[in-house]
């Protein structure tokens, strides 16, 4: 195990953090938790040495007429000590998605299905609501288009926090809702979609947009909104003329407010795409459960009648359909994750 390129980039990151001016730096904080991690990856490493020489002097010392029962309990407890050393230090050198640390910005939007395929929409925002709050998470809401029947045919609102990305990536593609709808008298059952894009969200210094690039509109604003959102041309459409990516924001009273939500939704599409087409040119072989982000992509059904889920990317199933709607999907992004880390360590 070659841990010197640790040992460079910790002294590395060490001399930044010591200059004077260092604390005004816009990479302060990301360097600082790099330090935290290349620490705890250097202590793991100096445990796992320290406990193969443990090892080696208990075996040592077996023969020993008065030392040997001892040597032999010594023994057993570092062999257990070290194989789970051994499997946080390999699990601590697979490398980490760099936007894991960001806030999360979900589009989900009403698929196939009409009036039932809305209120599935509206149903997943509130189950990411709910797992948000559950998990300390803050959630802020971005835009929203509603419909009569009480559904969402467009939500688009960001979660931050603790690895928020982190812990939310896996939920893009295509969600399936299987169930007899309050609407349908035959008690037929009717499949039901929503799409979900899941976007780390982009800062002003990752991407360069520039102002020739762009094509802004102003509108007055239609639907609800309240007082005074009706009056005045406070809508903004903007238009990213060479990826031809459009993104409208009419939620807020000002347009400034709204200009400054639809640039933040452009910056994180347009990082989206980047990275979609990076993988795309990167090797056949690399494995991934994100994918590309393709939105046809189905990856999870919810079978109210059978009351089962079914992500089809890991082939799991479980069943309490409704406690999953409040928020409680942990065991679901847990087996991803671990999933995701074991295709890792096989590349």
């Amino acid at each position: 195990m070659n841990l010197e390129k640790y040992k460079e980039e910790k002294q590395e990151i060490t001399e930044f953090l010591a200059r004077p001016d260092a604390y005004a730096d816009p990479d302060f904080a990301a360097k600082s938790k790099r330090l935290s991690e290349i620490d705890e990856i250097l202590n793991v490493a100096a445990e796992v040495d320290q406990l193969k020489k443990n090892i080696e002097e208990a075996k040592a010392l077996l023969a020993d007429p008065e030392l040997g029962e001892l040597a032999k309990s010594d023994l057993e407890d570092a062999e257990k000590k070290l194989t789970e050393a051994e499997a946080k230090l390999e699990e601590l050198l697979i490398p980490r998605d760099p936007d894991d640390d960001k806030p999360v910005i979900f589009e989900i939007r009403a698929g196939a299905g009409g009036d039932e395929a809305s209120l599935f929409a509206g149903e997943l925002y509130r189950m990411y609501l709910h797992y948000a709050e559950k998990h300390g998470l803050k959630s802020e809401l971005i835009s929203q288009n509603e419909n009569e029947a009480g559904g969402m045919k467009e939500v688009i609102f960001k979660i931050s926090g603790d690895r928020a990305y982190g812990q939310l990536k896996f939920e893009g593609g295509v969600h399936r809702v299987q169930r007899v709808p309050v609407t349908e008298s035959q008690g037929r059952i009717h499949t039901s979609t929503a799409t979900v894009a899941v976007l780390p969200e982009a800062s002003e210094n990752e991407i360069e947009i520039k102002p020739e690039d762009l094509r802004i509109d102003i509108y007055r604003s239609g639907g609800h909104g309240g007082q005074g959102v009706n009056t005045t041309d406070s809508a903004v459409r903007i238009t990213h003329l060479p990826t031809g990516i459009v993104v409208a924001m009419q939620d807020e009273r000002s347009q400034q407010q709204n200009r400054i939500k639809a640039m933040t939704i452009l910056r994180s599409r347009l990082i989206e795409k980047k990275k979609a087409e990076d993988q795309a040119a990167a090797s056949d072989a690399r494995k991934s459960l994100i994918g590309t982000g393709d939105r046809s992509e189905k990856i999870r059904t919810y079978n109210f009648p059978q009351d089962r889920i079914t992500d089809h990317r890991i082939h799991y199933s479980r069943s309490n359909i409704g406690a999953a709607m409040d928020g409680d999907i942990d065991d679901i992004i847990a087996e991803l994750e671990k999933s995701e880390k074991d295709l890792k360590s096989e590349d």
